[in-house]
């Protein structure tokens, strides 16, 4: 029984992913308007931050989006398929949960963030 149920939830999976990727194409917000010298400030501000997160996460598609509208340009690393990246967010963050914002200060010091919420309102707080 638990096969079938794991085949199952595969199965929707396969079919759900590719309307959620076409869907967050087609409704993913513009870009607030800046000059190049405030872009140019907030693209330095972003170099030290990293959203480690699945293509298909609905959760990680909202945050996608909130980067997108706030014209943030985040590294995003894929912890589903890229099994270096899965590890340093298991070893860092402590478990495997996406999505998942690494934050790194001046001095190197390292912070990470679950809950699409939190790292929503965070990235309004830093560049709203």
């Amino acid at each position: 029984m638990r096969m079938i149920i794991r085949a199952f939830f595969r199965l929707l999976r396969l079919v759900l992913t590719p309307f959620m990727l076409l869907s967050e194409k087609l409704s993913t917000p513009k870009a607030i308007s800046r000059s190049p010298e405030q872009q140019a400030e907030i693209d330095k501000a972003t170099e030290n931050l990293a959203l480690y997160q699945f293509r298909a996460c609905p959760f990680c598609i909202k945050v996608r989006k909130e980067m997108a509208r706030l014209g943030l340009n985040i590294e995003l690393r894929d912890a589903q398929h890229d099994p270096a990246h899965r590890e340093d967010l298991l070893k860092g963050g402590g478990t495997v949960k996406v999505p998942c914002l690494l934050i790194t200060n001046d001095q190197g010091k390292k912070q990470w963030m679950y809950e699409s919420g939190d790292i929503n309102a965070w990235l309004n707080r830093q560049f709203g």
